[in-house]
Protein backbone atom coordinates (compact mmCIF):
# COMPACT_ATOMS: atom_id res chain seq x y z
CA UNK A 1 0.00 0.00 0.00
CA UNK A 2 0.91 3.56 -0.94
CA UNK A 3 0.88 6.09 2.23
CA UNK A 4 -0.17 10.13 2.13
CA UNK A 5 0.55 12.51 5.14
CA UNK A 6 -2.96 14.02 6.30
CA UNK A 7 -2.84 17.75 7.10
CA UNK A 8 -2.45 16.84 11.07
CA UNK A 9 0.95 14.58 10.22
CA UNK A 10 -1.01 11.17 10.95
CA UNK A 11 -0.02 8.53 7.38
CA UNK A 12 -2.76 6.95 5.72
CA UNK A 13 -2.76 4.05 3.84
CA UNK A 14 -4.11 3.18 0.46
CA UNK A 15 -3.88 1.61 -3.09
CA UNK A 16 -5.81 1.29 -5.86
CA UNK A 17 -6.97 -1.09 -8.40
CA UNK A 18 -8.31 -0.21 -11.83
CA UNK A 19 -8.25 2.33 -14.60
CA UNK A 20 -10.41 4.96 -15.73
CA UNK A 21 -12.38 8.01 -13.37
CA UNK A 22 -11.64 7.53 -9.65
CA UNK A 23 -13.74 6.30 -7.27
CA UNK A 24 -12.92 6.34 -3.43
CA UNK A 25 -14.70 3.71 -1.13
CA UNK A 26 -15.08 4.79 2.60
CA UNK A 27 -15.28 1.71 4.44
CA UNK A 28 -17.63 1.36 7.86
CA UNK A 29 -17.37 0.65 11.10
CA UNK A 30 -14.44 -1.86 12.22
CA UNK A 31 -13.44 -2.84 8.56
CA UNK A 32 -10.46 -1.89 6.52
CA UNK A 33 -9.36 -1.50 2.95
CA UNK A 34 -9.14 -5.36 2.50
CA UNK A 35 -12.68 -5.56 3.22
CA UNK A 36 -13.27 -3.77 0.00
CA UNK A 37 -11.57 -5.72 -1.86
CA UNK A 38 -14.67 -7.48 -3.54
CA UNK A 39 -16.05 -3.68 -3.96
CA UNK A 40 -12.90 -2.46 -5.45
CA UNK A 41 -12.65 -5.32 -7.67
CA UNK A 42 -16.30 -4.44 -8.90
CA UNK A 43 -15.94 -1.07 -9.69
CA UNK A 44 -12.13 -1.98 -12.06
CA UNK A 45 -14.15 -4.53 -13.92
CA UNK A 46 -16.87 -1.29 -14.20
CA UNK A 47 -13.84 0.91 -15.53
CA UNK A 48 -13.45 2.55 -12.71
CA UNK A 49 -10.08 3.26 -10.65
CA UNK A 50 -10.98 1.93 -7.12
CA UNK A 51 -9.50 3.61 -4.41
CA UNK A 52 -9.22 1.72 -1.12
CA UNK A 53 -7.96 2.91 1.91
CA UNK A 54 -7.38 2.88 6.32
CA UNK A 55 -8.84 4.99 7.93
CA UNK A 56 -6.94 6.37 11.00
CA UNK A 57 -6.53 4.04 13.52
CA UNK A 58 -6.63 1.03 11.76
CA UNK A 59 -4.62 -1.24 9.64
CA UNK A 60 -1.91 -0.16 7.91
CA UNK A 61 -2.71 3.51 8.84
CA UNK A 62 -1.27 5.51 11.82
CA UNK A 63 -3.44 6.81 14.58
CA UNK A 64 -3.54 10.70 16.90
CA UNK A 65 -4.78 9.87 19.96
CA UNK A 66 -8.16 12.10 20.53
CA UNK A 67 -8.76 12.20 16.98
CA UNK A 68 -12.32 14.48 16.25
CA UNK A 69 -14.32 13.98 12.97
CA UNK A 70 -12.62 16.68 11.15
CA UNK A 71 -9.23 14.85 11.36
CA UNK A 72 -10.55 11.88 9.19
CA UNK A 73 -12.73 14.53 7.01
CA UNK A 74 -8.59 15.44 6.31
CA UNK A 75 -7.83 12.21 5.94
CA UNK A 76 -10.29 11.52 2.71
CA UNK A 77 -9.31 15.07 1.65
CA UNK A 78 -5.90 13.49 1.75
CA UNK A 79 -6.19 10.15 -0.27
CA UNK A 80 -8.38 12.14 -2.82
CA UNK A 81 -5.36 14.68 -3.15
CA UNK A 82 -3.11 11.55 -3.55
CA UNK A 83 -4.91 10.31 -6.48
CA UNK A 84 -5.56 13.13 -8.69
CA UNK A 85 -7.59 15.92 -6.50
CA UNK A 86 -10.79 14.51 -8.93
CA UNK A 87 -12.81 11.46 -7.24
CA UNK A 88 -16.34 10.49 -6.61
CA UNK A 89 -16.95 8.72 -3.37
CA UNK A 90 -18.47 5.85 -2.25
CA UNK A 91 -19.50 5.20 1.26
CA UNK A 92 -20.74 2.68 3.61
CA UNK A 93 -22.40 2.41 6.54
CA UNK A 94 -20.39 4.93 9.05
CA UNK A 95 -18.09 5.32 5.86
CA UNK A 96 -21.65 7.01 4.06
CA UNK A 97 -21.39 9.30 7.33
CA UNK A 98 -17.53 10.36 7.04
CA UNK A 99 -18.15 10.96 2.82
CA UNK A 100 -21.27 13.69 3.48
CA UNK A 101 -19.84 15.00 6.58
CA UNK A 102 -16.30 15.79 4.67
CA UNK A 103 -18.12 17.26 1.72
CA UNK A 104 -19.88 19.27 4.10
CA UNK A 105 -16.69 20.83 4.59
CA UNK A 106 -15.07 21.35 1.34
CA UNK A 107 -13.55 18.22 0.69
CA UNK A 108 -13.83 17.97 -2.71
CA UNK A 109 -15.94 15.04 -4.15
CA UNK A 110 -17.78 14.78 -7.74
CA UNK A 111 -20.24 12.28 -6.23
CA UNK A 112 -21.84 11.22 -3.52
CA UNK A 113 -22.36 7.53 -3.35
CA UNK A 114 -24.13 7.22 0.40
CA UNK A 115 -24.99 3.31 1.34
CA UNK A 116 -27.01 2.97 4.10
CA UNK A 117 -25.56 5.24 6.41
CA UNK A 118 -26.63 4.96 9.95
CA UNK A 119 -28.20 8.17 10.87
CA UNK A 120 -30.96 8.04 13.46
CA UNK A 121 -31.72 11.61 13.84
CA UNK A 122 -32.17 11.92 17.28
CA UNK A 123 -34.15 8.87 17.90
CA UNK A 124 -32.83 5.88 20.32
CA UNK A 125 -29.04 7.36 20.36
CA UNK A 126 -26.26 5.60 21.94
CA UNK A 127 -25.15 7.33 25.31
CA UNK A 128 -23.65 10.33 25.27
CA UNK A 129 -20.77 9.28 27.45
CA UNK A 130 -20.14 5.97 25.10
CA UNK A 131 -17.46 7.54 23.31
CA UNK A 132 -15.55 8.00 26.71
CA UNK A 133 -16.34 4.54 28.30
CA UNK A 134 -15.08 3.49 24.87
CA UNK A 135 -11.88 5.26 24.97
CA UNK A 136 -11.23 3.94 28.76
CA UNK A 137 -11.73 0.36 27.95
CA UNK A 138 -9.50 0.95 24.96
CA UNK A 139 -6.52 2.62 27.51
CA UNK A 140 -7.17 0.03 30.28
CA UNK A 141 -6.11 -2.71 27.41
CA UNK A 142 -9.89 -4.28 26.92
CA UNK A 143 -10.02 -4.02 23.44
CA UNK A 144 -12.24 -7.06 23.26
CA UNK A 145 -14.62 -5.52 25.59
CA UNK A 146 -14.59 -2.41 23.75
CA UNK A 147 -15.30 -3.85 20.19
CA UNK A 148 -18.48 -5.74 22.24
CA UNK A 149 -20.03 -2.53 23.97
CA UNK A 150 -19.35 -0.74 20.69
CA UNK A 151 -21.38 -3.56 19.02
CA UNK A 152 -23.90 -3.65 21.43
CA UNK A 153 -24.61 0.14 22.33
CA UNK A 154 -23.10 2.09 19.62
CA UNK A 155 -24.69 -0.40 16.56
CA UNK A 156 -27.39 -1.97 18.64
CA UNK A 157 -26.85 -5.56 17.92
CA UNK A 158 -28.83 -7.92 19.86
CA UNK A 159 -26.87 -9.87 22.13
CA UNK A 160 -26.96 -13.25 20.99
CA UNK A 161 -25.55 -11.74 17.67
CA UNK A 162 -23.14 -10.27 19.51
CA UNK A 163 -22.31 -13.28 21.46
CA UNK A 164 -21.93 -15.18 18.19
CA UNK A 165 -18.94 -12.97 16.82
CA UNK A 166 -17.09 -13.08 19.71
CA UNK A 167 -17.08 -16.95 19.89
CA UNK A 168 -16.13 -16.99 16.01
CA UNK A 169 -12.59 -16.71 14.57
CA UNK A 170 -13.23 -13.42 13.03
CA UNK A 171 -13.47 -12.08 16.29
CA UNK A 172 -9.27 -11.87 16.80
CA UNK A 173 -9.09 -9.55 14.03
CA UNK A 174 -11.44 -7.10 15.41
CA UNK A 175 -9.86 -5.99 18.53
CA UNK A 176 -7.12 -4.16 17.11
CA UNK A 177 -9.54 -1.88 15.07
CA UNK A 178 -10.98 -0.93 18.99
CA UNK A 179 -9.54 2.72 18.91
CA UNK A 180 -11.47 3.06 15.84
CA UNK A 181 -14.69 2.69 17.54
CA UNK A 182 -14.36 5.58 19.60
CA UNK A 183 -14.07 7.96 16.07
CA UNK A 184 -16.72 6.02 14.82
CA UNK A 185 -18.94 6.81 18.17
CA UNK A 186 -17.86 10.52 17.69
CA UNK A 187 -18.20 11.32 14.00
CA UNK A 188 -21.87 9.20 14.22
CA UNK A 189 -22.82 11.43 17.08
CA UNK A 190 -21.54 14.41 15.75
CA UNK A 191 -23.46 13.94 12.13
CA UNK A 192 -26.71 11.68 13.12
CA UNK A 193 -28.59 14.51 12.61
CA UNK A 194 -27.58 16.05 9.45
CA UNK A 195 -26.28 19.09 9.67
CA UNK A 196 -27.50 22.27 7.24
CA UNK A 197 -24.36 22.23 5.27
CA UNK A 198 -25.11 17.98 4.81
CA UNK A 199 -27.94 18.32 3.83
CA UNK A 200 -26.64 21.18 1.48
CA UNK A 201 -23.49 19.60 -0.48
CA UNK A 202 -23.06 20.69 -4.12
CA UNK A 203 -21.89 17.13 -5.38
CA UNK A 204 -25.18 15.25 -7.06
CA UNK A 205 -26.08 12.41 -4.15
CA UNK A 206 -27.10 9.27 -4.32
CA UNK A 207 -28.25 7.06 -1.43
CA UNK A 208 -28.46 3.36 -1.61
CA UNK A 209 -30.20 0.88 0.22
CA UNK A 210 -31.17 -3.40 0.27
CA UNK A 211 -34.52 -4.15 0.32
CA UNK A 212 -33.22 -6.43 3.18
CA UNK A 213 -31.80 -4.61 6.03
CA UNK A 214 -32.15 -3.20 9.15
CA UNK A 215 -35.34 -1.13 9.49
CA UNK A 216 -33.39 1.85 10.93
CA UNK A 217 -31.27 1.82 7.92
CA UNK A 218 -34.01 1.44 6.01
CA UNK A 219 -35.38 4.60 7.36
CA UNK A 220 -32.15 6.72 8.09
CA UNK A 221 -31.42 6.17 3.75
CA UNK A 222 -35.47 6.91 2.98
CA UNK A 223 -35.56 10.07 5.37
CA UNK A 224 -31.88 10.91 4.20
CA UNK A 225 -32.89 11.12 0.61
CA UNK A 226 -36.18 13.21 1.42
CA UNK A 227 -34.16 15.91 3.03
CA UNK A 228 -31.23 16.33 0.18
CA UNK A 229 -32.19 18.46 -2.62
CA UNK A 230 -32.23 16.18 -5.84
CA UNK A 231 -30.82 13.19 -4.36
CA UNK A 232 -31.89 9.96 -5.68
CA UNK A 233 -32.67 6.92 -3.32
CA UNK A 234 -31.33 3.49 -5.10
CA UNK A 235 -32.68 0.23 -3.41
CA UNK A 236 -30.42 -2.65 -4.48
CA UNK A 237 -32.13 -6.01 -4.30
CA UNK A 238 -28.81 -7.66 -4.28
CA UNK A 239 -27.73 -5.79 -1.09
CA UNK A 240 -29.05 -7.86 1.98
CA UNK A 241 -28.74 -6.94 5.78
CA UNK A 242 -26.23 -3.51 5.73
CA UNK A 243 -23.68 -5.83 3.07
CA UNK A 244 -23.50 -4.08 -0.23
CA UNK A 245 -23.31 -6.53 -2.99
CA UNK A 246 -20.12 -5.54 -4.93
CA UNK A 247 -21.59 -6.04 -8.71
CA UNK A 248 -24.97 -4.13 -8.23
CA UNK A 249 -23.85 -1.56 -6.28
CA UNK A 250 -21.01 -1.06 -9.28
CA UNK A 251 -23.53 -0.68 -11.83
CA UNK A 252 -25.19 1.70 -10.15
CA UNK A 253 -22.30 3.94 -9.74
CA UNK A 254 -21.55 3.06 -13.42
CA UNK A 255 -24.71 3.93 -14.66
CA UNK A 256 -23.91 7.85 -12.69
CA UNK A 257 -20.72 8.51 -13.73
CA UNK A 258 -21.16 7.24 -17.50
Amino acid sequence: MKTVTSADGTSIAYDHTGDGPVVVIVNGAMSTAADAAGLAGALADAGFRAVTWDRRARGSSGDARGSVPEREAEDLAAVIGAVGGDAAVLGHSSGAVLALFAASRGVPVRALFLSEPPLRFGVDEPADDLAERLQSLVDEGRGDEAIVTFQLEGIGLPQEMVDGIRASDQFAALVPLAQSTVYDTNLVGAASTPSPEMLAVSAPVTVLRGAQTFPMLIAAADRLSDEIADAELVVVPESVMHRPDPAATARVVQQRLA
